[in-house]
């Protein structure tokens, strides 16, 4: 074997092996991401907002289905005034941008906002993701689309 084709082969096996290694990065970061979107749905299924707020980054921005953008403070105050009753995600799906994590979802949730007026919603979530420097997963912003039936 000639010495310029032993450097392409080892070339492209460290290329494969660079490929399998992120590859395998990245999976773990979907499923990093997808369980901390499952830790939220755990929030919403046991009324329990305390789950939820370590995983807001200080900056979160919400943007609900009724075009409501409110801060962290806002959103968590919010959800400790509902009260569900059954809440579900369907077709949750995490794309991951180096730092950046794209998960994306269904929900059906039923309950009562703070005034007993019941809430029966269907909606597609969008929620992003980063990788803060302490090496935790944040989210920094979330949006609700309501489904047309």
């Amino acid at each position: 074997m000639k010495r310029t084709s032993i450097w392409c082969l080892i070339g492209f096996v460290s290329l494969v092996s660079a490929a399998r290694s992120q590859a395998q990065t990245t999976g773990g970061t979907e499923k990093a991401v997808a369980a901390l979107e499952e830790q939220w749905l755990q929030s919403q299924k046991t009324n329990n907002p305390d789950l939820v707020a370590p995983l807001l980054a200080d900056n979160f921005v919400s943007t609900s289905s009724d075009g409501k953008v409110t801060s962290k403070a806002e959103f968590l105050a919010m959800q400790k005034s509902i009260k569900w009753s059954s809440a579900e995600n369907n077709d949750v799906k995490v794309a991951v941008f180096g730092t950046t994590a794209i998960a994306t979802g269904g929900e059906k949730l039923e309950g009562t906002d703070a005034s007993g007026k019941p809430l029966d919603l269907n909606e597609r979530w969008t929620d992003t993701w980063v990788k803060m420097p302490s090496g935790k997963w944040q989210c920094v912003a979330t949006h609700q689309s309501p489904i047309k039936m």
